[in-house]
């Protein structure tokens, strides 16, 4: 399993996004140990709560466990690497919980700790802790058999088109993939030397470098949304610096922005609306779809954890009755006869728990089966959709360059340049 962890505060924001429904087909709050709250919201504000005796800001620490695409971890899966992973890192027996996301046919999970060791009041130091994680990390995949990726089989190279949170919902704001976005950046910066050409291979993927107010070099899109060069193409600040110099010869983001504004005409307009909405109608049924088969899930999953819990109740009442009561108790204490059969009854009961967690986990299995199906075709669709808004973005650029006078007349330029070559 990929393992991310960071040590943070906000126990309301990150119990509200791990809780969220919205963003994920099915979300469980899998295991909580240590608080007195059955709720996360609750666990978490208690947490919190304990802080404030202390001088600790950060009194959580979060991780994701995210395991290959094409496997689907059991919820023993998740368990046992929360285990190895505690121990690792010097948080055994803290209050913690875990919490399991469905989306998109794939599963994954979260894990938080409270930092704060109530016996001494104090936080635990995690030092190293994204050393450990990565070395955890590597000896998950190869007990399980899976195939090490590329960064743990170097511990290096990481993917350019990895995304922060903050990335992430900027993209998910202009209904983008950041990945498509990202690399976009990532393309133009390497295979620019200096600023000019930098310009131009922004401008041929429709963005407009800039100077920005706070963040030196950044770049519009053409809708008017900025984006920090250096973050966007993966790069150091140091490294923009060194290959462009300083960004005192372009001109302020909000002159860019009304320039943009004044040659997307109307037209253009048009045909961006065209596009989404037409796009919004391909994409309706498949969400639909989506939506249905969300529901009929979380329903038979609800359906099952019914029935097992009237099943468990009807079980523990019979493990209950092979304890006699009254003399006939109190001579099976005498004999040893009563611990004998409450360790049949703990046998039993480990027994039914692994039997429910089996169910759960296959009909699990079977549902991420179907959702990967469905999701190839949202996927198809949205690979489709995304050669649309490069033809579309492609169009837009040629549209504003004629726009351009100095555009036109470097065009001319260069025709006359031609016709004189070939005169000679």
């Amino acid at each position: 399993m990929i393992l991310k962890g960071s040590q943070r505060a906000g126990a309301r924001d990150l119990s509200d996004h791990l809780m969220n429904d919205r963003d994920n087909d099915h979300v469980e709050l899998l295991d909580m140990r240590g608080f007195m709250a059955d709720d996360l919201h609750g666990a978490l504000d208690e947490a919190h709560a304990i802080s404030k005796a202390t001088q600790c800001k950060q009194f959580l620490f979060s991780l994701s466990l995210n395991p290959p695409q094409d496997h689907v971890a059991t919820e023993q899966d998740f368990l046992e690497a929360a285990d190895r992973i505690e121990t690792k890192l010097g948080l055994t027996d803290q209050p913690r919980a875990v919490v399991v996301h469905e989306k998109e046919g794939r599963r994954h999970a979260h894990i938080v700790w409270s930092r704060i060791d109530s016996d001494e009041m104090k936080a635990i130091n995690l030092p190293h802790f994204k050393n450990k994680l990565r070395d955890m990390s590597r000896d998950l995949y190869l007990d399980h058999g899976w195939e090490l990726p590329k960064g743990l089989k170097t511990y290096g190279d990481r993917n350019p088109l990895n995304f922060t949170l903050a990335e992430w919902q900027q993209a998910k704001r202009l209904s983008l993939d950041p990945r498509e976005i990202k690399q976009g950046f990532r393309q133009a910066w390497e295979h620019s030397d200096n600023l000019k050409s930098l310009s131009n291979a922004l401008e041929e993927r429709g963005y407009y470098l800039a100077r920005g107010d706070r963040r030196g070099f950044v770049a519009l899109d053409v809708h008017g949304t900025v984006f920090s060069l250096a973050k966007w193409s993966g790069v150091r600040s140091k490294d923009v610096a060194a290959k462009l110099g300083k960004p005192d010869g372009l001109r302020p983001v909000s002159d860019v922005q009304d320039d943009l504004r004044n040659r997307l005409k109307d037209q253009m307009k048009g045909y961006i609306r065209q596009v989404n909405e037409r796009h919004a109608d391909e994409t309706a049924p498949l969400r639909s779809e989506r939506d249905e088969m969300v529901q009929a899930q979380r329903a038979e999953r609800k359906m099952l954890g019914s029935r097992q819990g009237k099943r468990w109740q009807v079980e523990t009442k019979a493990r209950s009755d092979r304890l006699n009561k009254g003399l006939r108790g109190i001579w099976d204490r005498m004999t040893g006869q009563a611990k004998a059969t409450r360790k049949t009854n703990e046998a039993h009961a480990i027994k039914c728990a692994k039997r429910d967690q089996m169910q759960r986990d296959r009909l699990v299995q079977a549902q991420i089966k179907d959702r990967k199906a469905l999701q190839n075709r949202i996927t198809a669709l949205r690979q489709k959709q995304k050669r649309d808004r490069q033809i579309l973005l492609r169009d837009m650029v040629r549209y504003i360059r004629r726009q351009d006078p100095e555009q036109q007349q470097k065009s001319h330029s260069l025709k006359r340049s031609r016709d004189l070559g070939r005169s000679l």
